[in-house]
């Protein structure tokens, strides 16, 4: 029952077509903010497409403009020139098709956890019966079903993560974007909420785009990395990776190592000791 809760098309509306949803056009986008001294180029000419289902991992060194893309696809920052589209139509500001993630969880300190996965539902002006289902059958894919009633504060931080994604994915997405969700978690519970994100992600297969600075993280759990460049940023390389999961670097994956090491060489170029002195 909670599977057919939680894929239910919404407000009882069917799809015509079997073609795959989520896909995310980047054409010649660059964003620029103003500046103390005039217009600041946050994010250069961009292009890139993330198909229909697929993981892409987003990495570049701090202030490159991971972020700023992140957040015009999103529909809160509008490109200064170029367009962004989702299913061929142009993203004009937020939208439930678009979840968003973030490392901070945004969660309502006087809401329990499922009545912060309900928030999310209640643009859809559902009845409450469907609505309180929906949300307890997103609380049970996050394994969280025995923790509804309690407050983000009696929470741990990988449980308030968990609240974030069950209310993203409760909404039904068809793009999910992640903006170094799991940098505050402690390496034990990164490792769990990796699994858990891949196995919501493989049910659900929202398009998903995840931005780190952890190359090792972007490497487990993509099937794309981008990387970008220093500020303002551009898209400099693009990684397929085709490997198994779940994946480890050790010698029978050893071209994982080989990506590692010249994706950490694109974030930290190495300079010639006798060129700076």
């Amino acid at each position: 029952m909670a599977d057919d809760l939680l894929t239910a098309p919404r407000n009882g509306a069917t799809d015509e077509t079997d073609t795959p949803k989520g896909r995310v056009e980047i054409d010649d986008v660059v964003i620029r903010f103003k500046g103390r001294h005039g217009p600041v180029t946050a994010l250069s000419r961009t292009s890139h497409v993330l198909e229909p289902g697929t993981f892409t991992a987003l990495i570049g060194p701090s202030g490159c403009g991971k972020s700023t893309l992140m957040n015009a696809i999103a529909g809160f920052v509008t490109p200064s020139e170029g367009s962004l589209r989702l299913d061929g139509r142009p993203i004009a500001g937020p939208s439930p098709e678009v979840g968003v993630i973030f490392q901070q969880y945004a969660l309502f300190p006087w809401f329990t956890a499922l009545d912060n996965v309900r928030y999310g539902l209640k643009q859809f002006g559902l009845p409450r019966r469907e609505e309180i289902d929906r949300a307890r059958a997103a609380l049970a894919e996050v394994g969280l079903e025995a923790h509804a009633d309690k407050y983000p504060q009696q929470l741990s931080g990988g449980m308030k993560q968990r609240v974030a994604i069950a209310r993203t994915f409760a909404v039904g997405p068809k793009v999910l974007l992640l903006d170094e969700p799991f940098g505050a978690l402690d390496a034990q519970t990164r490792l769990v909420m990796h699994e858990l994100l891949l196995n919501i992600w493989r049910k659900h297969r929202a398009t998903v785009l995840f931005v780190t600075h952890d190359v090792d993280e972007a490497l487990l759990l993509s099937d794309h990395v981008q990387v970008m460049s220093q500020a303002p940023g551009r898209l400099i390389r693009h990684y397929h990776l085709t490997q198994q999961r779940p994946r480890a670097f050790s010698r029978s994956g050893s071209d994982l190592l080989e990506i590692r090491d010249e994706i950490l060489e694109l974030l930290h170029p190495k300079t010639d000791l006798a060129d700076s002195l």
